[in-house]
C-alpha cells in the first residue's frame, strides 16, 4: 500500500497579522483587506470561496458583510484554541490510512475564510484536500478536539468517496444538483468518520438530546425530505449550519448515515461507494419510503 502522508497548510499567523490592522477598521475594509491583503496570499483559497458563492447567485461580499465579519472579533479566541487542536489532523490521518486504507496524500489547510464550511473536502494545489474554516468552527463552536476529529474523519471520508469513484471534479457538482447523491454523500462520510474513530462521533450534534431526536423522529424526517424533493423545495434545512428543522441542524447527515448502514446489510463500504447515480437515486428513495412508514 501507498503511504499516504498529510500536509499542512496553516495561513492563521497571516490572518492575525491582517487583522491586527483592521480590527478596528469598517466593516467594508476589514472585508476589502480581507481579499486584498490576507487571501492575495492565497490566490487559489481566494477564488474557491468566492466561485463557491458566485456559482450558487449569492454575492460573497454580502454573505461576509451580513454573516461573517460583524462577529469575527469576537471568535477570533476560539479561532485561536481550534487551530491549537487542528494538530489531530495528523494522528486522524493516520488513523483512517488504518482503518479505510487511506493511500493518497491530503493537503489540511487552516484559513479564516468567508463562511464556506467548517470543512470542505476538495482539491488544492492539485491535491486532494480538507479545507478547514476558523471562522465557521468558531461560529459552531466546534474547537474541541472531540468535534474537530470527528470534522476530519469526515471529510477524509468524502475524499476517500471521491477517490474510489474516481470523480474528483464531478463530484461537488452532483452534491449540488441530487438530493438524493448529497443524502447518500453526506451519509457515507458519516458512516467513515465512525469507522476512522471506532465510534459514534456525531461531531453535529449540537445538544445532548440531538441524536436521541433523530432517531425518535426519523420516519417524520424521512416523509419531510420526499415532500420538499416532490415539491422542488430547498433541503438547506437539513445540512446547512446556518439553517435547522424543527430547530435541530444537520439532520440530513443524520438520515444519509441510516440509509448506508441500511445499504450496508447486503453491499460492503466500496461497493456502496461505486453506486451508479440511477442506483443512489432508486435505493434512497426506497429507503426513506420504508423509514417513512415508521410513524414518528
Amino acid at each position: 500500500m501507498k503511504y499516504s502522508k498529510a500536509k499542512i497548510v496553516d495561513t492563521f499567523d497571516d490572518f492575525m497579522e491582517f487583522w491586527s490592522r483592521v480590527r478596528l477598521e469598517s466593516l467594508e475594509r476589514q472585508i476589502q483587506l480581507w481579499h486584498e491583503a490576507y487571501m492575495a496570499n492565497y490566490p487559489e483559497l481566494l477564488k474557491k470561496q468566492v466561485e463557491s458563492y458566485e456559482e450558487n447567485g449569492f454575492n460573497w461580499r454580502e454573505i461576509a458583510k451580513k454573516h461573517v465579519f460583524p462577529q469575527l472579533g469576537e471568535r477570533v479566541p476560539l479561532m485561536k484554541e481550534a487551530r491549537r487542536t487542528l494538530t489531530v489532523c495528523t494522528s486522524i490521518h493516520k488513523k483512517a490510512c488504518r482503518k479505510l486504507n487511506l493511500d493518497f496524500d491530503i493537503v489540511y489547510v487552516i484559513y479564516v475564510g468567508i463562511g464556506c464550511g467548517a470543512g470542505w473536502a476538495t482539491r488544492y494545489a492539485g491535491k486532494p484536500a480538507i479545507l478547514l474554516g476558523l471562522e465557521n468552527i468558531a461560529e459552531l463552536r466546534w474547537h474541541t478536539k472531540n468535534r474537530l476529529s470527528g470534522l476530519i474523519a469526515h471529510e477524509i471520508g468524502h475524499l476517500l468517496h471521491m477517490a474510489w469513484r474516481g470523480e474528483w471534479e464531478r463530484f461537488e457538482e452532483l452534491e449540488e444538483q441530487d438530493p438524493f447523491f448529497m443524502l447518500y454523500s453526506e451519509g457515507f462520510a458519516q458512516r467513515c468518520e465512525h469507522i476512522i474513530l471506532g465510534k459514534e462521533s456525531w461531531h453535529q450534534a449540537q445538544s445532548e438530546d440531538w441524536i436521541s431526536w433523530c432517531r425518535q423522529n426519523k420516519g417524520w424526517l424521512a416523509r419531510e425530505f420526499l415532500k420538499r424533493v416532490e415539491n422542488g423545495e430547498s433541503l438547506r434545512e437539513f445540512f446547512g449550519s446556518w439553517f435547522s428543522i424543527q430547530g435541530k441542524r444537520f439532520t440530513g447527515y443524520f438520515l444519509g448515515h441510516e440509509l448506508i448502514v441500511y445499504l450496508e446489510k447486503e453491499n460492503s463500504l466500496k461497493e456502496i461507494a461505486l453506486f451508479s447515480i440511477e442506483e443512489v437515486k432508486e435505493k434512497a428513495i426506497n429507503y426513506l419510503k420504508i423509514l417513512s412508514a415508521t410513524r414518528t
